[in-house]
């Protein structure tokens, strides 16, 4: 069965989507309406931008959601998809490739949420660390172990949890996992704590947009990350994207499940190859192929 997954946060880089635009001309007509909803010209900023303009949560979303969701749209008929899912934002943009949201609702959601996120940040500086070399549940019981908010934000894949929360828990929990044998437990430059408690005002803000968009059954199951779990039902789909905010991304699950449910070739659809590597640490025997150009 054919998988088709899509990147979140950090695949961003100067240049993304540039060939699309000036090659295909829906693909121009996309990115020209995106840039009137957002009110900037994102696409100046993606084509010749900074790292630092990118870098920006406001920027970074709806800059890889529009990579990837353009380009799924530019495969014509060549886009069939029998299960697909999203890393954190890119649920968003695997919901509009697979019909579950339109484009211009989805860039509005994403557009949102980061700004929602973005605010959430400054109230409470925070952070994030990725741990490797350790089994999920040590991690898991370091950070419970821990009196401040410190909690498992990324099962990304065996062996590599990404952990989230204030500053002072993610040092604490960083030298208690290194004492555990972790083989790195690394900060993240990120802005603040993703996928844990302290994005709850984000959360609030976003669930009122949610409920207030039209979601639409998929062509084919979408595996959302707060469950891991194959979803085809718009209410459900809504719920689930409102708590992943707040809810860790169970990638590595995710990934397994589509496995056993019969995915046996995965296609990453947008900028960088992360989730390609991830799907080879959980099998990796796995057929995975990376779409970031126009093809």
């Amino acid at each position: 069965m054919k998988a088709y997954v899509f990147p979140g946060q950090g695949a961003q880089y100067v240049g993304m989507g540039k060939d699309v635009y000036d090659n295909n001309p829906m693909a121009k007509e996309l990115f020209e309406k995106a840039n009137e909803i957002l009110g900037f010209r994102i696409t100046d900023l993606m084509f010749e931008g900074t790292d630092e303009d990118l870098k920006q949560t406001k920027v970074t979303q709806p800059a890889i959601f529009l990579h990837s969701v353009i380009l799924a749209k530019t495969l014509g008929n060549n886009f069939q998809p029998e299960m697909v899912a999203g890393h954190s934002l890119g649920e968003f943009s695997a919901l509009v490739a697979a019909g579950a949201l339109s484009f211009e609702d989805g860039l509005k959601l994403v557009f949102q949420r980061a700004m929602a996120m973005q605010k959430a940040c400054e109230i409470k500086p925070s952070t994030m660390a990725a741990i490797v070399g350790l089994d999920d549940t040590t991690v898991e019981e370091v950070c419970n172990a821990i009196d401040d908010v410190v909690v498992p934000a990324n099962y990304n894949c065996p062996g590599q949890l990404v952990i989230s929360g204030t500053f002072e828990g993610i040092d604490k929990a960083c030298e208690l996992l290194k004492e555990k044998g972790a083989k790195r437990a690394l900060k993240l430059p990120v802005g603040g704590a993703f996928h844990s408690p302290l994005m709850e005002p984000a959360r609030t803000e976003l669930a009122e947009a949610i409920n207030n968009t039209k979601f639409s059954i998929p062509v084919c199951p979408i595996y959302q990350n707060v469950d891991a779990k194959p979803q085809t039902d718009p209410e459900n789909i809504k719920t689930n994207l409102i708590s992943q905010l707040t809810a860790p991304v169970r990638w590595t699950q995710t990934v397994q499940n589509m496995i056993a449910n019969g995915g046996d070739h995965f296609t990453e659809i947008g900028p960088g190859k992360v989730l390609q590597g991830l799907i080879k640490k959980v099998d990796r025997k796995m057929a995975t192929e990376g779409i970031s150009q126009l093809q």
